[in-house]
């Protein structure tokens, strides 16, 4: 294990052992010295992690305490190990990477420049679409790995979670709708909507939610279907309509005030971005680009 900081792991084992024998035993150190590194802790916690009765000790109350963030902590260790480890596996190689048209447009063009800069030596090619096209070619094997959203599950692919997003009504920031600010749910069918095309994972979520919410997509007021993402906020910029956007792709429409997010009273659309790869392929670049997302993205 990575030598952060031994006398916790000192600490761990005592408590649960609850012997200092056992735990020097198992440490491979003497028992003098596994006394050391607890009275060490307790000066620097300035608390009492045991209480000691002859040969029998108890886990005190702020010993518990410890105990709970020593676990987390030592398994992050351990955890760390284990990537650092296989990061060093990872040489090169090529791995086909898709995603659905929203994370397309907005996480993945950032984590694939990070991925080339800081791994040169792993090639990688590029497909997006809406979520049913990008599923079916990872079910082809064209793609080895993708992100899409949506809620649907396909028995050959295995789902695991990326992020969490919020789908907003978004409205020009010069519109009647964007002074209003706020609407009830029944307004919906009065608006001029934009909305994405069939097979999209964000109009599958949009139309759960608004199921749950007692509405019918077939009777909202559509005024335009479109495939892209930069083509509904252009379209938004030079109408009165309306549409449900990520928040992930409208921060700097939202910072420089082109668009506005209209609130829906009693209503809020939230969705899992995840990553889709066929049952059993799970090869160490797979598994590398996954954790790489992880731990890149904010």
């Amino acid at each position: 294990m990575l030598n952060f900081d031994f006398r916790l792991r000192v600490f761990y084992e005592v408590s649960k052992r609850l012997s200092f024998t056992k735990a020097a035993e198992k440490l491979s150190i003497t028992q003098p010295a596994v006394s050391k590194h607890i009275q060490e802790m307790e000066q620097q916690l300035n608390v009492r992690l045991f209480n000691r009765n002859g040969n029998n000790i108890k886990i005190t109350e702020a010993g518990e305490l410890v105990l709970v963030y020593a676990s987390k902590i030592l398994t992050a260790y351990n955890n760390l190990e284990s990537e650092l480890s296989q990061l060093a596996d990872i040489s090169g190689g090529v791995i086909h990477i898709g995603g659905s048209t929203t994370v397309a447009q907005t996480v993945l063009p950032k984590l694939l420049a990070l991925l080339k800069k800081n791994h040169p030596k792993i090639s990688f090619t590029f497909v997006q679409g809406n979520t049913d096209f990008i599923t079916q070619q990872v079910i082809n094997e064209a793609i080895d790995i993708a992100i899409v959203e949506g809620s649907k599950h396909n028995p050959l692919i295995n789902y695991s979670p990326f992020l969490k997003d919020e789908l907003v009504l978004v409205t020009g920031s010069k519109t009647k709708l964007a002074k209003k600010g706020e609407i009830n749910v029944e307004e919906l069918y009065e608006l001029p909507l934009v909305m994405r095309e069939a097979g999209a994972g964000t109009l599958e979520v949009i139309q759960q939610a608004l199921q749950t919410a007692g509405l019918t997509l077939s009777k909202l007021n559509i005024d335009i279907e479109l495939e892209s993402i930069i083509a509904i906020k252009e379209y938004l910029l030079y109408s009165e309509a309306a549409s449900f956007l990520s928040v992930q792709s409208i921060i700097n429409e939202l910072k420089y005030q082109q668009l506005s997010i209209v609130d829906i009273e009693d209503l809020q659309i939230l969705r899992d971005f995840q990553f889709i790869q066929l049952h059993g392929n799970n090869s160490k670049l797979i598994s590398f680009f996954k954790r790489f997302c992880l731990s890149h993205h904010n």
